[in-house]
């Protein structure tokens, strides 16, 4: 197989190959880090390289494979982690320069458990500061610079946006991201790839940097959902390190894809996901509905009326000064607030001033918020009852271009919050949703569809997405990198 054809390659094809003995895990990997140097100093997905630590643990894994112990599909397996996941011995920057010196003494729990299965890490991987916005955009680190066109600098999507540059580049198998409004979903849109967002408190946020510790989701981007669901089923589960993955419902493995769609209910939201959509994203998330119903499901348009409600916030917010992240602002500032007291000239100059707004909230109007997103979190379960999933746009174009964003007058204002619209009212209403590849624009740039369901219902999402994705191509496209070799 051509170098090029491997890196794009699934996890379970690289993994047969892998246990087979016709791959070494020492040649994938150096497959990827060979990549990386011809690619990476254009499109600066990666933070921190690990190419040491990287080819011992692939000699590792060749050993372990070859002496009979292998412990799954991801034993050899090249990743990257967020730089917001902790790993002993190495920085976790968080995407900013004030913690850049922070060396970790532990490994976050999804990064233990990816390695205990043998994984191999690349690096650690550029993002937002703080995970704080939607578009990817960092002036310490420089924004990575999304595959789908080497001619213009365009957004990879945010706050995963390093994650998602290196996935979708083929600079690594896969990546894990973490998602508060969007963080996975959004890159995943804008790259062409497979972004899922779990139920909060299906996997341990134990040794992740906090965004907002009411929200925080780890993630997996991957080129499949076949991908996503093998990282996903070793990442989930309860973790004593983290109090909100206790009481979870127990769930079933992800091994088992396959999915009859008779009688299935799909449904297409009439309000609230189509403000301002691009035509050629409309017409490509629609085009989905006639997908899924020519493999059996019921697809219909139904208007949720919990989303008026949600309009209604947002106009209201909108007048009072306050924006959906707010509540997220009062939890950064928490975090950080000592940080942005001390520091305040070394943070990103469009992450400060949102931090900032979290201490113009006072104690009763952020109560009285979380009561009302609490109270729309109940009806939109009630809504949602008989519904298997909504199906939206992840996001209402697709990448704009850095050079028309990067301007915090205003334009980058409006983009970020438009980039994170869709999204962030999933992680508000405490759903779970997956971003896939649905169709490409006449630029050649991905369009995302964004599959919703109900909480603790990832399996069935996935099964969902693997459903569309086997039923159609867009999986296979990849961006052309050879003008940079």
């Amino acid at each position: 197989m051509p170098d090029d054809e491997l890196a794009f390659a699934s996890i379970a094809y690289q993994s047969q190959l892998l246990r087979r003995g016709d791959l070494s895990p020492v040649e994938l990997t150096q497959l990827y880090l060979d990549r990386i140097d011809a690619y990476d100093e254009h499109l600066n997905a990666y933070l921190t390289l690990t190419a040491e630590r990287a080819i011992a643990s692939a000699r590792a894994a060749e050993a372990a494979i070859q002496g009979g112990d292998w412990r799954g599909p991801l034993h050899g397996i090249p990743i990257a982690l967020k730089d917001l996941f902790d790993v002993v011995g190495l920085p976790t920057t968080a995407g900013s320069i004030i913690l850049r010196e922070q060396i970790a003494s532990r490994d976050a729990t999804a990064a233990r458990r990816l390695f205990e299965a043998g994984a191999v890490l690349l690096g650690k991987t550029q993002m937002v500061e703080f995970a704080f916005g939607g578009a990817g955009i960092n002036h310490h680190y420089g924004t990575p610079w999304n595959p789908w066109d080497l001619q213009e600098h365009r957004l990879p999507g945010g706050s995963s946006s390093g994650s998602g540059v290196a996935v979708s580049s083929g600079l690594t198998s896969a990546a894990l991201g973490t998602d508060t409004g969007g963080s996975v979903r959004i890159p995943a849109s804008f790259d062409g790839l497979v972004g899922l967002k779990p139920t909060f408190g299906r996997v341990s946020n134990a040794g992740v940097v906090p965004l907002d510790s009411t929200l925080d989701c780890v993630g997996p981007m991957t080129r499949s959902v076949g991908d996503a669901a093998l990282l996903y089923d070793v990442i989930r589960g309860p973790d004593g390190e983290d109090a909100a993955t206790l009481d979870q419902p127990i769930e079933g493995s992800s091994d088992d894809l396959n999915l009859d769609l008779t009688g299935v209910r799909l449904c297409v939201p009439r309000e609230y996901f189509w403000e301002d959509v691009d035509t050629e994203t409309e017409a490509a998330v629609r085009a989905t509905a006639q997908v899924f119903a020519e493999l059996g499901a019921n697809v219909d348009e139904i208007s949720v009326e919990p989303l008026d409600r949600l309009i209604e916030m947002r106009q209201r917010s909108a007048a009072a000064g306050l924006t959906f992240g707010t509540l997220s602002s009062v939890e950064t500032c928490m975090h950080f607030g000592a940080e942005l007291d001390a520091r305040y000239e070394d943070f990103d100059p469009i992450i400060a001033p949102r931090m900032i707004d979290g201490r113009n909230l006072s104690a009763v109007d952020y109560l009285t918020l979380q009561r009302a997103w609490e109270h729309l979190r109940g009806e939109a379960l009630a809504a949602l009852e008989d519904v298997d999933a909504l199906l939206t746009p992840t996001t209402p174009f697709p990448a704009p271009t850095v050079a028309e964003t990067d301007d915090d007058s205003g334009p980058y204002w409006t983009v970020n919050g438009m980039c994170l619209r869709n999204t962030s009212a999933v992680s508000m209403l405490g759903l779970c949703a997956i971003s896939l590849p649905c169709g490409f624009t006449r630029g050649d740039l991905p369009i995302g569809l964004q599959l919703i369901a109900k909480p603790w219902e990832e399996a069935r999402l996935l099964r969902l997405a693997q459903a569309y994705e086997s039923a159609t191509q867009w999986h296979h496209r990849f961006p052309d990198l050879s003008s940079l070799g």
